[in-house]
């Protein structure tokens, strides 16, 4: 291989490190990391560091490549808290199963956008589910809200028989994605501060 080759391959470098500072689809940003992961044993081979090289493949681009991905898969998922008979599991009629659908889907396509995934995590009760959110194992929580509750809260509303939903999230970049891009009328959004379960101790 003579030295134009060895410049070509040591330029694949940096481009690849720019291409994967301003990637913004994170699994796309991983393929990235893995060439150039690749392109850096590659260097390292052909000028003679064999023992470098093969640590950077195994370790700078298989293991790391790996956690990555586990970091991404678990980091990108929205864990939605809702209760079983919502219409996750049981809905009580076809209208709020349906209604209930649609809501659902209208979320997967802003996150989508996002690259996040919605996981929900039926409860059996709201006590449980307001738990849950409090002790931070879920995201967010969409429960069924009666007339009576949309009433209290705006006394002016009109009477519908639309099932409607109330959806509180504790994490604010979540709120504010839902804010800005959630047009549907079928729920009300809340955010709620969770505290610290660290303050105090």
């Amino acid at each position: 291989m003579n030295e134009s080759d060895i410049y070509v391959i040591i330029a694949l470098m940096p481009l690849a490190a720019c291409m994967l500072v301003f990637q913004v689809n994170p699994y796309h940003a991983l393929v990235i990391r893995g060439i150039l992961g690749a392109v850096a044993a590659l260097v390292y081979a052909v000028l003679g560091a064999a023992d470098v090289a093969l640590t950077e493949a195994l370790v700078g681009t298989m293991l790391a490549i790996t956690l990555y991905a586990v970091a991404v898969r678990s980091s990108l998922t929205l864990r939605l808290g809702v209760l079983e008979e919502s219409g996750a599991k049981a809905p009580t009629t076809n209208d709020e199963s349906h209604d209930f659908g649609q809501l659902m889907d209208d979320l997967r396509t802003i996150f989508r956008k996002h690259y996040m995934r919605i996981e929900l995590v039926p409860y059996t009760d709201q006590q449980a589910l307001h738990g849950a959110l409090m002790d931070k194992e879920i995201h967010a929580t969409c429960t069924r809200s009666h007339q009576a509750e949309l009433e209290a809260q705006d006394p002016t509303a009109p009477e519908s028989e639309t099932p409607s939903y109330h959806t509180a999230t504790r994490v604010q970049r979540l709120y504010d994605i839902m804010r800005t891009e959630l047009s549907s009328p079928a729920t009300h959004l809340t955010y709620i501060n969770t505290p610290d379960l660290g303050e105090g101790h």
